[in-house]
Order: C-alpha cells, then sequence, then structure tokens
C-alpha cells in the first residue's frame, strides 16, 4: 500500500523539538563520574537519580524475547499512555477522526473526547469479527487510527488474519492491534509481521500474562519512524526507576511467565468445562483471553448476587451486542472453584 507517515502526521509535531534532558544529553555510565547536571539529591538512596528517559536495558530484554529492534519499541507508564500518544502525533482536534469497532476496550473512546476527535464506531459482526466493507466504508481522508483489539475486550475472541490483513492494506491511516491478551491466545502475534506494514502499531503489555498491573508498563512496537515521532512527544521521564527495575527483574524469568500463563489457560479449561455444568448460563463465547464471557437471563440480578458472596466479576450488559453478559477473570483454582460454587447456588 501506498503509505506515508509524514501524510498523516500533524504539522505542529513535525515541528516539535523535544525536550533534552540531562540524562539525554550525558548517560555514560562506564566509568566513574559526578554527576552535577540535573539539580538532583546527591545522597545515594536507589532513586535519587533520574531514570533512563529511553529505559535502553528494559527494551534490550524485549528486543530479545520478541525479536524486534530496540527502535522499534517504545514503552509507555500503561499502554494508555502510548494510546494517548497516537492521539497527540497523528489526530488533529476537530478536524480528524478514528474508527473503533465496539464492543470493544472502553479507553479508546474515552482518549477520543479527551483529544477532542470524533470516534466513528463500527459495530463488529454478530460472531464479534471486524466488518471489513463497513469500515473502510465509515473511513475518509481525516480518518487517522483504527482500533483492533485482538484478542478482543470483552469478547475474548481473536480476529481472523484474512480481515486484519484487509484492513491493513487498505486503511489509508495507522492500523493499531491492542495486543493486551495475545499470550492467552492461540493466535500468533502480528509483531512477526511487523516489518511488512508501514502502518501498523502493536500495542502490548506487562499487565497481564507478565502480572505486572501494579508497575504500570506498556509497550509499542512500530517502525522506526513512527517510534521517533513519539519519542518526540513523550514525557521525558516518563517511565520511573522502580518500574524499570521491576521489569527486567520479570523479563529475565521466561521460564516462570510460561508456567504461570500454562497454568491459567488450564484453569481457563476447567472454568469453561464447569461453567457447562450451571443450568442458567445461556452461551459461552469463544475465548482467546485469560477471561470468559457469558450470556446469563439477567447480568445485573446475577452481578449483585455474586457480590453478596464475596466474587466481583465484570457485569457488560451496557456494551453494544453484550446484553445481559458478565466476563468472568481466570483466576488461581481456589478462585475459580468459589467462582463456580456461587454460581451454583444462584
Amino acid at each position: 500500500m501506498n503509505f506515508s507517515i509524514d501524510n498523516i502526521t500533524r504539522a505542529n509535531i513535525k515541528k516539535v523539538s523535544p525536550y533534552s534532558s540531562a540524562r539525554d544529553e550525558f548517560k555514560d555510565f562506564s566509568k566513574e563520574m559526578v554527576f552535577l547536571d540535573a539539580n538532583e539529591n546527591p545522597f545515594e538512596n536507589g532513586v535519587n537519580r533520574y531514570p533512563d528517559p529511553q529505559q535502553i536495558l528494559v527494551k534490550m530484554e524485549l528486543a530479545k524475547l520478541k525479536g524486534v529492534s530496540i527502535h522499534q519499541l517504545l514503552l509507555g507508564n500503561g499502554s494508555d499512555e502510548v494510546l494517548d500518544l497516537l492521539f497527540r502525533a497523528f489526530c488533529e482536534p476537530k478536524e480528524d477522526n478514528i474508527l473503533t469497532l465496539p464492543p470493544t476496550y472502553g479507553m479508546y473512546k474515552v482518549l477520543a473526547e479527551i483529544n477532542n476527535v470524533e470516534n466513528k464506531e463500527v459495530l463488529l459482526t454478530e460472531n464479534f469479527q471486524p466488518n471489513v466493507n463497513a469500515i473502510l466504508a465509515s473511513a475518509n481522508k481525516n480518518s487517522k487510527l483504527l482500533f483492533l483489539c485482538s484478542p478482543n475486550n470483552p469478547t475474548g475472541n481473536s480476529f481472523t488474519a484474512k480481515e486484519v490483513e484487509k484492513l491493513l492494506n487498505s486503511f489509508k491511516g495507522i492500523v493499531v492491534i491492542d495486543e493486551a491478551y495475545i499470550d492467552f491466545s492461540s493466535q500468533k502475534s502480528w509483531l512477526q509481521r511487523l516489518s511488512e506494514f508501514p502502518n501498523l502499531v502493536i500495542t502490548q503489555t506487562l499487565s497481564k500474562a507478565y502480572g505486572m498491573a501494579g508497575i504500570r508498563l506498556g509497550i509499542c512496537y512500530a517502525s522506526s519512524e513512527i517510534i521517533s515521532i513519539l519519542n518526540k512527544i513523550k514525557p521525558p521521564y516518563n517511565i520511573n526507576e522502580l518500574t524499570q527495575q521491576r521489569a527486567i527483574d520479570r523479563l529475565v524469568k521466561p521460564l516462570e511467565i510460561k508456567n504461570q500463563i500454562t497454568t491459567i489457560l488450564n484453569q481457563r479449561t476447567f472454568l469453561i468445562n464447569a461453567l457447562k455444568t450451571i443450568s442458567f448460563i445461556e452461551k459461552i463465547y469463544p475465548t482467546d483471553a485469560n477471561f470468559v464471557l457469558v450470556k446469563v437471563p439477567d447480568a445485573t440480578k446475577i452481578y449483585h448476587q455474586l457480590l453478596q458472596q464475596g466474587v466481583v466479576v465484570r457485569n457488560r450488559t451496557s456494551q453494544l451486542l453484550c446484553e445481559n453478559t458478565l466476563r468472568l477473570t481466570v483466576g488461581n483454582e481456589q478462585e475459580n472453584t468459589k467462582l463456580i460454587n456461587a454460581l451454583k447456588t444462584i
């Protein structure tokens, strides 16, 4: 496809001169130096110095793990910061628009409202797949971002590669594939095809499979051209030192992560089989994530009944195409057993 990042980047962003922090100007830690350049407190306590603004050590671990270059990586204070940077880089307020595919992750819509960018919603099909023809028909010259959440939240299913590829080849703006749940999916990550599509941006997170929701670390993979634009506008020290340290500690334990993912997938199978024995559950939707969406007669009533028994699930009945559904996160064996026992008493 004929895609030019220059054509969709906001004019004012092209002119931005990024802030140069003290650690951007000098970051050679290979020899003993006296640092008197950043107005820091000189008393060492492990966090008295500013963190690496480019998070090189974290990126090196991720690049090794995912098979990409560190120049194709941007880290954010949660994936939401990454998504917000995409809006600010490519969407002109009051002029441009984005496309989202409900039911989907709600922050896309919120970020559009915050950035004063029109959100064009194109419903998924009844099978929760992208309606490619309707999406392309809704897009125009001001459509800058298309958000595909796959595996999708709250439905749990992955989008078929054929439909996604059609969109990557035909949509004139940036296609953002949100892969927050990709580690639980049988489908391959689109990271393997990153170099094929200059308009492809992939977001992932350490919050789900990696068990690091509390450190707030989101990851963006894209061409070096897109990453360089996002680097121009990100806050200089957006990832704090403690987050960087905890991320590295976790990333160097791939076997532990793999074992936990396997346990979650086994528990997902256990949960689905147990849900089949609950008489009032009308439908269990296919899932590639660490949660299961189920249809029930009265989601709000059952949600409150579960609360009374000490179990918190997510009521998704207000979402388009999700009337009377509950989203059940896969917990550990004890938690899943408590959920099933609670459902059996309703």
